[in-house]
């Protein structure tokens, strides 16, 4: 099955500031490799309002958002001392639970029949922020020297590291002042958890939960019921290809009527409420296997929530 996107974790800038996301989940061995107890799975097709026990650790959008607002501030702070004015653009405030809708894909009977698997139906692209010139001085303070040597991973060895450039005066940070703004928001000591640590045990479990016997078991049963009807489908996601569909005829009368067919496979096979059951098994065994780690986000999340709103977060 090809992987389901990743739900997405709004770390403004974080992709390209991370050299390692390591989740830390188990490391293999037995435990990992043995199929946790499910005890009994509900019948359930609708996927709206779905929640998982690693929800409890993870950053709301109310306060993602104030994360990225102080990190702006800290970005442009951080400019000033520079001689620049700069805005750090903030992103799209899209809900990081937009993409439970379709996590185990279509399962809206009425959506499909409407819309077959056009996506977003409705939705506005978002404003594209507005372009702000720099220099090449300005740049330099915005993003760093070129750096060779180890990223650093805290604020405190930021500033212990030279990156060989200065500017007004001033030692120019390794990446600049988008780095220094990411770790003084969410790495400014040592040994601080991975910003992605959480959403990292979640895609564990929903990966190892696509290889679990009793989903591929299920997928089997909706791939069965969609040949009955003369679709040839083994991936439940995103089944477009298979159905032999490209995007401009994702809403079109033979993706509808595909659609429909696909929704009334997953009812029958139960696939939502064994894939749901089983995902949520494998999330509790990663909350156990990782409690003092994910304690220690959770005081970090509070410690970073406590600078976003000294400043104005």
């Amino acid at each position: 099955m090809r992987p389901l996107a990743a739900r997405a974790t709004v770390l403004l800038l974080s992709a390209a500031l991370l050299t390692a996301c390591s989740s830390e989940s188990d490391g293999g061995g037995e435990d990992a490799a043995r199929e946790p107890a499910i005890g009994t799975v509900p019948r359930m097709l609708s996927t709206a309002g779905l929640s998982f026990p690693l929800d409890g650790y993870e950053t709301t959008d109310d306060q993602r958002r104030k994360l990225e607002r102080a990190q702006a501030r800290v970005a442009g702070d951080c400019m000033k001392r520079f001689g620049f004015t700069y805005e750090l653009p903030l992103g799209a405030a899209v809900s990081s639970r937009s993409g439970d809708s379709r996590r185990y894909g279509l399962t809206d009977a009425t959506i499909a029949a409407r819309y077959g698997y056009a996506p977003n139906q409705g939705a506005r692209p978002p404003a594209k922020p507005a372009v702000q010139t720099l220099s090449a001085a300005g740049k330099l303070a915005l993003n760093g020297p070129e750096y060779k040597g180890p990223q650093p991973m805290s604020l405190e060895e930021s500033k212990a590291k030279d990156s060989g450039k200065t500017l007004n005066g001033q030692k120019v940070p390794i990446g600049g002042c988008v780095r220094e703004s990411f770790l003084t928001v969410y790495a400014p000591k040592k040994g601080a958890v991975d910003a992605l640590f959480v959403t990292n045990l979640s895609m564990d479990a929903n990966a190892r939960s696509r290889e679990d016997s009793r989903v591929v078991a299920a997928v089997k049963a909706w791939s069965a019921c969609m040949a009955e009807k003369g679709y040839k489908a083994d991936e439940p996601v995103s089944p477009q290809s298979d159905l032999g569909l490209d995007p401009n005829t994702y809403g079109g009368p033979k993706a509808i009527a595909a659609a429909r067919q696909d929704v009334a496979c997953k009812e029958k096979a139960n696939l939502v409420g064994i894939w749901y059951t089983v995902e949520t098994a494998y999330q509790k065994r990663n909350i156990e296997q990782n409690a003092e780690t994910l304690n220690q986000a959770k005081t970090e999340l509070n410690e970073r929530l406590k600078l976003a709103a000294g400043l104005g977060g």
